[in-house]
C-alpha cells in the first residue's frame, strides 16, 4: 500500500508540476500579448497625433498667402489717407495672426541675423560695404514661419556679400 500512496502521490506530483508549468507558460504568453497591445496602442496614438499635427500644417501653410496679402496691403496703407482702411485691414491681419500664433505658428525673425540655411533661403547677394554685415541678413523677401519647432515656409532673404 506504501507503493501505490507513493506512485500515486508522484502521479500528483508530477501533473501538479505539469500545470505549474503550463500556467507559467500561458502567463508568459499573457504578459507578451499585453505589452505588444500597448505598443501598438502607443503607436497608433502618435501616428494620429501625426496626422492631425500634418492636417493643421497643412491647413496653416494654405493661409500663409493670405498673411502675405494683408502684409502687403498695410504697406500700402501707409502712404493712404484712408485711416478706415488702415484701421480695418491692421485689425484683420493682428486677429489671424494672433489666432495662428495661439496654433503655434512663430514668425522666423530674418533681419539682421546670420544667414542660416536651416531658416533663410537665399534669393539675392546684395554687395555690402562693412565687413560686419557680410554674411548677415540685408532684406527679407518672404517671411519665413515655424509650426511646432519645424520650418513651415523658409524666409526668402536677400544676403549681404
Amino acid at each position: 500500500m506504501a507503493k501505490t500512496k507513493n506512485k500515486k502521490q508522484e502521479e500528483t506530483e508530477a501533473r501538479i508540476a505539469s500545470l505549474e508549468e503550463e500556467l507559467a507558460k500561458e502567463k508568459s504568453d499573457y504578459l507578451k500579448l499585453l505589452a505588444e497591445f500597448n505598443t501598438f496602442r502607443l503607436r497608433n496614438e502618435e501616428q494620429r497625433k501625426e496626422i492631425v499635427s500634418n492636417a493643421a500644417a497643412d491647413t496653416i501653410k494654405g493661409l500663409l498667402p493670405v498673411l502675405d496679402d494683408l502684409e502687403r496691403a498695410m504697406q500700402l496703407l501707409e502712404s493712404s489717407k484712408d485711416e478706415a482702411a488702415k484701421e480695418g485691414t491692421t485689425l484683420i491681419y493682428n486677429k489671424l495672426f494672433a489666432y495662428l500664433k495661439s496654433c503655434g505658428l512663430e514668425k522666423i525673425e530674418a533681419m539682421g541675423a546670420k544667414f542660416d540655411t536651416d531658416f533663410h533661403e537665399a534669393e539675392a547677394m546684395v554687395p555690402v560695404a562693412e565687413e560686419e554685415k557680410k554674411g548677415l541678413v540685408y532684406d527679407v523677401i518672404q517671411t519665413g514661419y515655424l509650426y511646432g519647432g519645424k520650418v513651415l515656409r523658409f524666409a526668402k532673404v536677400a544676403v549681404g556679400i
